[in-house]
């Protein structure tokens, strides 16, 4: 891996990170501006919970070393969590302003899981056979 993408990924990876973090307990406090929104967007108040504690333990799963299969489960999670954000905001009619937080957490994912290093990615059906020869 390249010094350039190492630092491609540690940027947009402590950002998504920071992004994540803050706005999971922003949503497990319950802030009123957060229940409002979720009101707003038809979804039940639990769901705030739900959404804050799988932030957290995303962001524990990029940033621990190891574990390649959790990863991906938890950017697939941070993807299908913002994707869902935005087309929710859309399906109201929310202004654009309302998508630019969570359209930059789903950039930012994107780029963190790109350029992740070879490390902290699964192994491919050729890793296997070089293991096996």
């Amino acid at each position: 891996m390249t010094k350039r993408n190492k630092i491609i990924y540690w940027v947009a990876t402590g950002w998504l990170s920071l992004g994540m973090v803050s706005t999971g307990i922003v949503q497990l406090i319950k802030m009123k501006e957060e229940v409002d929104m979720m009101t707003r967007l038809g979804y039940p108040i639990y769901f705030l919970t739900l959404i804050g504690v799988w932030k957290l333990l995303g962001v524990v799963a990029v940033l621990i070393p190891k574990f390649p299969l959790l990863k991906e489960w938890a950017y697939a999670g941070f993807f299908f969590a913002m994707s869902g954000a935005v087309f929710s905001h859309i399906a109201v009619g929310d202004d654009a302003k309302e998508l630019f937080g969570p359209v930059l957490l789903l950039v930012l994912t994107a780029i963190s899981w790109y350029f992740r290093p070879a490390a902290r990615n699964l192994p491919t059906e050729k890793s296997f056979q070089l293991i096996n020869e």
